[in-house]
């Protein structure tokens, strides 16, 4: 006999994990471009360190759990986790911020689960909410756009302050800094000003900084690719914007000057990022057409909650986070029916 036939299925996959990752990887590109058009280098250098870092603590935990290295690098989800790391945080954060931040992400939220498949939570966010709470001041200090700097930041000043954590000589952080669109409305509004005296900033485009609108627009592009290829479903992107979009609407009508508009929050911060890239994670995100769906309204409306009344401008990563506790329960209770099973347990 020359050939030996194995048990079925004969059928090859035809995506494998690490082809639906890399997908993932393709659409981030034209976001991740803008975002250092506008913002500088240090867009890229985050991502090349956190991707860096992120492989390097997957090949440890692998290593020590004796599994094969090359063949869970190839799956990228490791890169990919280094990646929606580096995007959620500001482009001239310290080295240390990326270190910490990556490696509690693969290591804790990832590998002490069991690895990939097994994690409960989106290992990207636990890493950026523990940097988050641990280096707020570092969290904070978002560049302003490159046409409002008074010169370009260059690659190697980036280096500079990335691996020092300090600006180089003659610059100061107040000068070369300015508030995200969310920080800027909230603490406006703190203030006493209304919606409409902040919209007029000369800095704010149709709905929010003309900056994180391009942006915006080009991880809705990537997005829709994804939903083309079928990467992802429409569940989760739709039912998150859309309730984020209706809860800000109803509180907007109600009252305009101290509510801001949905577009504003959709438009601004890690709404369509997190709608099309972080939330759709399919190990902790709920996987039934209906749990799914009521996983996207739960994100929406606490990232609305966290933003308005929250102690932090942004509530995209707790809402993901707090839902993935939530995604196994609405697996349960929204299971479809099995054609021909009776449902109580009688076949």
């Amino acid at each position: 006999m020359r050939f030996r036939t194995r048990t079925s299925p004969h059928m090859v996959p035809g995506h494998s994990v690490g082809h639906l990752m890399r997908q993932v990887l393709y659409a981030l590109i034209p976001g991740t471009l803008a975002m250092a058009w506008f913002f500088g280098w240090g867009v890229l250098v985050n991502v090349v360190l956190s991707v860096l870092f992120a492989v390097m603590f997957e090949a440890l935990m692998v290593k020590l759990r004796r599994r094969p290295v090359a063949v869970t690098l190839g799956d990228s989800s490791a890169v990919l986790a280094g990646w929606l790391f580096a995007l959620a945080i500001p482009p001239l954060a310290p080295v240390w911020v990326l270190l910490v931040g990556t490696g509690f992400a693969i290591v804790v939220a990832k590998h002490l689960y069991g690895g990939l498949g097994y994690n409960p939570f989106n290992p990207a966010m636990v890493g950026y909410v523990v940097v988050l709470v641990s280096f707020p001041r570092e969290l904070s200090l978002w560049p302003s756009p490159q046409g409002l700097m008074e010169g370009p930041f260059t690659l190697w000043q980036t280096l500079q302050t990335t691996l020092t954590g300090r600006l180089p000589e003659g610059l100061d952080w107040d000068a070369i800094t300015r508030a995200s669109p969310l920080d800027m409305m909230r603490e406006s509004l703190v203030t006493g000003q209304t919606v409409g005296e902040v919209a007029r900033s000369p800095v704010f485009g149709s709905f929010s900084q003309t900056e994180w609108e391009w942006a915006g627009n080009l991880f809705l592009l990537g997005g829709l690719w994804l939903l083309y290829r079928r990467v992802i479903t429409w569940h989760i992107p739709v039912s998150m914007l859309l309730s984020l979009a209706t809860i800000a609407g109803i509180f907007w009508v109600f009252d305009p000057d101290q509510f801001a508009s949905p577009a504003f929050h959709v438009f601004s911060g890690a709404a369509i990022i997190g709608a099309f890239f972080i939330a759709t994670d399919p190990v902790s995100a709920a996987t039934t057409p209906l749990g799914r769906v009521l996983f996207g309204i739960g994100i929406g409306i606490l990232t609305y909650v966290i933003r308005t009344w929250g102690g932090y401008p942004d509530g995209v990563a707790f809402a993901v986070l707090l839902m993935n506790m939530v995604a196994p329960t609405l697996d349960h209770y929204t299971r479809p029916r099995i054609f021909g099973h009776s449902g109580d347990g009688r076949g």
